[in-house]
């Protein structure tokens, strides 16, 4: 008999994984507190990177990652989803130096960058306006892309119910069952259980209280983030870019997805646990976003979300199964996009034949104990 796998959550993370399961023969029921993509997976910049300085076995997953997504980029069925336009990077004046330490960090990786001018950027990244760019310069990473999420969670949707497996969404909050020490099912809101013999907890933000019902702490950072969508534009851009006041990259339908730091810091918090971004914030975003642009173009507003961005306490993924609980897997992280068909990939590995990748080991959760 096949092995019983619930994966709770429909993010990327989630649906990378219960495709991988349901690819290698696995039963497996993924389930939702809402829809598909309906939190942070949802309202993601995914930008598909291992840019900065970022310690080495983290550096190597990242690439893993990019890696894995570079397949998926030449299978027609995600192709569009999936763009590899490299990424441009510059800052304000007083992180000029961090920007610096961080290129000189990336050539000593021998992770790609080249340092550009205005007439580097004129030449070789379309769309954008290179008097925007300080004269100290920027940095461009040419094997970075992006991907759309909510395009990709669709087809891995769609790969893991071809191969057998279950999607039931709206089910309300699901809670992982144990008799102690191994999984035995997964309770949902209306009081049934569902029967299994391992589980996979990737629900995002709510990983950390989660896990905390199974007496596991990990360190919990997780913040507010915003994504706004524009109306489709007329551009060329098709790299990433994070700039001095503003983040943004093309979508498959011809909108820009933007974010930044100073537009999560305006998020509003209400008593019933929602967020809401203030429109003088978004207003400014788009201006921003604009300035940077090739022609300047005016920019509309077509949509934006706002929610709980999950950040492991100390900025590393929190994956792999927990040492007290056979069978209990938890996936845990902010680099959901970069990382999300490598960790499906090793934890449906991890489950089905029993072994521990190296992969994975500076990042399981016994490292909280």
């Amino acid at each position: 008999m096949s092995a019983r796998v619930a994966v709770v959550g429909g993010g990327i993370l989630g649906a990378a994984t219960a495709a991988e399961l349901a690819r290698r023969g696995a039963t497996v029921t993924l389930l939702t507190e809402r829809g598909l993509c309906s939190e942070a997976s949802g309202r993601t910049l995914s930008w598909l990177n291992s840019f900065g300085r970022i310690a080495p076995d983290y550096h190597r997953l990242r690439l893993l990652g990019i890696d894995r997504y570079r397949r998926r980029a030449a299978d027609p069925a995600t192709r569009e989803a999936i763009t590899f336009a490299g990424g441009l990077a510059w800052r304000p004046p007083d992180q000029h130096d961090g920007l610096i330490a961080a290129y000189e960090h990336m050539l000593d990786a021998e992770y790609p960058a080249e340092w550009f001018d205005h007439a580097d950027v004129a030449a070789r990244v379309p769309g954008v306006d290179p008097t925007s760019v300080p004269d100290t310069g920027a940095v461009y990473n040419p094997t970075e892309g992006w991907v759309h999420v909510p395009d990709l969670v669709e087809t891995l949707a769609g790969e893991m119910e071809r191969a057998g497996g279950e999607i039931r969404t709206e089910v309300g909050p699901a809670a992982i069952a144990h008799d102690g020490d191994h999984v035995t099912g997964v309770r949902l809101a209306d009081g049934s259980t569902i029967e299994v013999d391992a589980a996979v907890l990737a629900t995002g933000a709510r990983v950390p209280s989660m896990l905390a019902e199974a007496g596991v702490r990990i360190p919990d950072a997780t913040s507010v983030a915003a994504l706004v969508r524009t109306e489709p534009v007329e551009t060329e851009l098709a790299a990433v870019l994070n700039t001095a006041r503003v983040a943004l990259r093309p979508a498959p339908d011809g909108s820009l997805v933007m974010d930044s730091a100073a537009g999560n810091a305006a998020a509003v918090a209400h008593p019933d646990g929602s967020f809401t971004v203030p429109d003088d914030a978004v207003t400014t975003l788009l201006a921003d976003a604009t300035r940077v642009l090739a022609g300047n173009p005016e920019l509309r507003v077509r949509s934006h979300g706002v929610g709980l961005k999950p950040i492991p306490g100390d900025e590393r993924p929190v994956v792999g199964e927990l040492d007290d609980v056979r069978g209990y897997h938890v996936a845990f992280t902010h680099s959901g996009a970069t990382l999300g068909l490598i960790l499906g990939e090793l934890l449906a590995e991890e489950i089905l034949a029993g072994t521990r990748r190296d992969e994975l080991e500076p990042f399981r959760p016994h490292r909280f104990a």
